[in-house]
């Protein structure tokens, strides 16, 4: 191999060399500058004409919102509606950075933990200091099972407490661990493409993957949505 599936996901300074600080411009903040206007192209100049007969633009822009208000007020409830615009913008954010990784070349932001831990306590301290501004100590009783027997109340009590503080890794992992490992799998077929032998069955299978790929690309922005929606339910709604 020539390369090392790896590679891919290695964070280099976009201007020059040297070592990478945390004011350094990256390849990273690049794709994550044009998912950024992506989405605002999409949302804004997308629907800007509000035809009465949507252009495609506008009508991917609108079955979105669509999609994720439904999310939203399904899973958390009407009255958390006004948060809709955080949540809608965090989809809209990793669909479009997980689909533009996707292209030859470029740098899946999402793939990488520093991105995906930073949106994961966001939403974690998000949905903790609502759950204390609307309840105040009452949000405590979200680690309360009052319809537990008494005695194994306080047993329930540390596992429901382990269990919140956990939110933000698993949040995080789920999502970077899912696009770093089909990154790596399509890098690792790309690798046979050059062996004559296993060329064709390399190609078929890259092209499988992708397909396999883009699916997980929505799924995975689905299923972090849908666990923000998830928890902002317990900040609003904290009794057992």
């Amino acid at each position: 191999m020539l390369f090392h599936p790896m590679d891919q996901f290695i964070v280099t300074p976009l201007f020059g060399d040297g070592p990478v600080h945390w004011y350094t411009i990256t390849n990273a903040t690049l794709w994550m500058a044009i998912g950024v206007v992506a989405m605002l192209l999409l949302m804004v100049l997308g629907t800007s004409g509000r035809n009465r007969v949507p252009s495609r633009a506008q009508s991917i822009a609108e079955m979105a919102y669509g999609f994720v208000y439904k999310m939203v007020e399904d899973v958390a409830g009407k009255d958390a509606i006004r948060f809709f615009p955080y949540i809608f913008t965090l989809f809209m954010f990793i669909v479009l950075a997980n689909l533009l990784g996707l292209l030859p070349a470029a740098f899946t932001p999402t793939s990488h933990f520093a991105t995906t831990v930073v949106l994961a306590l966001a939403v974690f301290l998000t949905v903790t200091i609502i759950g204390f501004v609307l309840h105040g100590a009452q949000f405590l009783g979200l680690f309360w099972v009052s319809s537990a027997p008494l005695a194994i109340r306080p047993i329930l009590a540390v596992i429901e407490v382990i269990s919140y503080f956990v939110r933000p890794v698993s949040h995080s992992i789920r999502l970077a661990g899912n696009m770093m490992a089909g990154h790596a799998v399509i890098k690792v077929f790309a690798a046979f493409a050059a062996v004559a032998a296993v060329s064709p069955v390399s190609i078929i299978a890259i092209t499988g993957m992708y397909g396999l790929e883009l699916l997980v690309a929505f799924i995975q922005a689905y299923v972090f949505t849908i666990l923000t929606c998830v928890y902002l339910k317990d900040a609003l709604h904290p009794a057992h």
